[in-house]
């Protein structure tokens, strides 16, 4: 009998990811979105549409209804952890057999960052609730340094409130296919998974990297965190948002986010994406 994979977060970039993974698999795929006609290029890839909001429990019994396999993620904020709760919910009376919940590097109550403190009431409540769970744990996205694109193609310089701390950055798609392996194999249950890449690097590294890939010097300008937050303000962003990053820019600083794990893998059988590979397939942002 097919089983049922219900994709929250699905026009995002680590579901998106899942989707394409499982593209054309033996899975019945579902995508919960919240517009569907922001969603009309999943519609075209032949990926069945399930309307509901997460915000709005009331609208999740018919969107979560038939499905075997449930992953789960919220955007970053502070009304994530009701997301999820209610996102579990509706797993549990829809009588989901397995949940897979995107949570953040070390995420724990006495996290010096908000979106981790958040994220370990979503990881508790998962593993409180008696559903068989995987939690995935991913470090700091190397998507994210594309926020340095433009600096680097017309400056050669990025910059970031990172000061020297170290980091083991992980390509996202690197995120996704591990997301996907779990969500169609066996024996993930009960685990918490923490994705990071092969190495535990410095933003100068980084830069070298990024150098290399284009052809051209880069070099990494530290800025302070205040500095990053009013930038952040400047551009538009919202008050919690600039917080939460500049939560996570101290703690880089400091070096928390300075660890490997060997994970990924352990689990897929190959290594994670480097810097210099991410730096080749995504050059041509860079100026290249």
């Amino acid at each position: 009998m097919t089983k049922t994979i219900l994709i929250t977060g699905a026009t995002g970039n680590i579901s998106s990811g899942i989707i394409a993974q499982l593209k054309g698999s033996a899975y019945r795929l579902l995508a919960l979105v919240r517009n569907p006609e922001k969603a009309e290029e999943l519609k075209r890839q032949g990926v069945e549409l399930r309307v509901g909001d997460l915000e709005k429990p009331w609208t999740l019994g018919s969107a979560f209804a038939g499905t075997d396999i449930v992953w789960v993620l919220a955007p970053p904020g502070p009304r994530a952890p009701e997301q999820c709760s209610n996102a579990l919910w509706a797993a549990r009376q829809a009588g989901a057999k397995h949940v897979v919940r995107l949570s953040a590097i070390g995420a724990a109550h006495p996290a010096p960052t908000i979106n981790s403190r958040l994220h370990a009431l979503s990881d508790a409540e998962l593993v409180g609730s008696g559903i068989p769970f995987t939690i995935l744990k991913p470090h700091y996205f190397m998507q994210n340094l594309m926020m340095a694109a433009q600096s680097v193609a017309q400056q050669g310089a990025m910059y970031f409130a990172l000061a020297d701390g170290k980091m083991g950055l992980i390509d996202s798609r690197d995120i996704s296919e591990f997301a996907a392996h779990v969500l169609t194999t066996a024996g993930h249950e009960g685990k918490t998974y923490t994705l990071t890449g092969p190495a535990s690097i410095s933003m100068h590294q980084v830069a070298a990297a990024i150098g290399e890939a284009i052809g051209k010097a880069v070099k990494y300008v530290p800025v302070t965190v205040e500095a990053q937050r009013q930038s952040i303000l400047q551009m538009g962003m919202d008050e919690w948002m600039a917080h939460l990053l500049g939560d996570y820019s101290a703690a880089y600083s400091a070096n928390w986010g300075d660890l490997v794990t060997d994970d990924f893998q352990r689990v897929m059988g190959k290594a994670p994406r480097s810097i210099a590979q991410f730096g080749r397939d995504f050059a041509a942002a860079f100026g290249k």
